[in-house]
């Protein structure tokens, strides 16, 4: 793979993410790791959506986003609202808030890119998916997608919020300022109420998908994205499953293939790009 200067990081510089970093300061993201972020290697004509996870922050997603700037690929990572602030600020936001920022990401690299495309982890997977049912992608990679959570008591969040508003769950001391240990169960029904929508939506979506999930995922019900798969309406779907050694959250170093998985990630995109005209699918 050819290595790219990349001569931009929007961070700093470019006025779109610089509003959006101001904008996460403003509402308490104090860590700049958690801050949107944008990579803009030379000439690239191609960017792509990255999209965290439930109580995660963009900081999941910058190896993604390193990976693809060598490989001559642009891309944007969005903060979804109440993410990298705390555990009540979470708890207050709805999925429709979520859905907001993704599509507001969309339109800044839409604006500026030819062609678009989205990566998403987890519940960031679900966002993009709403995004294009409405949007049109040239394809989307999808890291631990889902249509139900593993936990039993998850479909009943709805309730269980009033009774139990957060629910504790440990996480590495190095973690700790990227993911919440107290996790809202508010997020957990906005979760379900965005899968309702999402169902009703999926066979709309015809772009290119590519899915990458663990056998042995212990958040979400991994056998559930073979149903996901199924029911979009793309003519390539591309679906790896992996064993129990890999983790839920694919874009982190505990996945002893997460190499190979951006490697499989970015030929995707550079396959398509080579396939198709330049108008965009849907």
């Amino acid at each position: 793979m050819s290595q790219h200067t990349c001569t931009l990081d929007c961070s700093d510089t470019h006025p779109v993410c610089r509003a959006l970093r101001s904008d996460s300061r403003n509402l308490g993201v104090t860590d700049p790791g958690n801050l949107p972020f944008m990579l803009r290697p030379q000439e690239a004509k191609t960017a792509v959506l990255l999209v965290h996870g439930f109580t995660g922050t963009p900081w999941e997603m910058r190896p993604l986003g390193d990976f693809l700037a060598a490989a001559g690929i642009a891309s944007l990572a969005v903060r979804l609202p109440g993410h990298g602030t705390t555990p009540e600020d979470l708890a207050g936001r709805h999925w429709q808030e979520w859905l907001r920022s993704v599509e507001h990401g969309y339109q800044v690299l839409s604006e500026e890119f030819p062609s678009v495309f989205g990566m998403g982890m987890s519940t960031g997977c679900l966002l993009l998916l709403a995004t294009a049912a409405t949007k049109r992608f040239n394809g989307l990679v999808l890291f631990s997608p889902y249509l139900r959570i593993l936990h039993k008591l998850a479909p009943y969040a709805w309730w269980i919020r009033w009774l139990r508003p957060f629910y504790l769950k440990q996480s590495r001391e190095d973690f700790r300022i990227r993911y919440y240990d107290r996790k809202p169960v508010a997020g957990i029904h906005q979760i379900n109420l965005l899968i309702k929508s999402l169902r009703r939506q999926l066979g709309e979506i015809s772009c290119p998908v590519m899915a990458f999930s663990s056998e042995d995922d212990r958040t979400i019900d991994a056998m559930s994205s073979f149903e996901l798969m199924s029911l979009l309406n793309s003519r390539v779907r591309i679906h790896k499953m992996y064993g129990p050694d890999v983790p839920h959250v694919l874009t982190l170093e505990g996945n002893l293939y997460r190499e190979t998985m951006f490697a499989l990630a970015a030929h995707f995109v550079q396959d398509i790009e080579k396939s198709i005209s330049p108008r965009r699918v849907r």
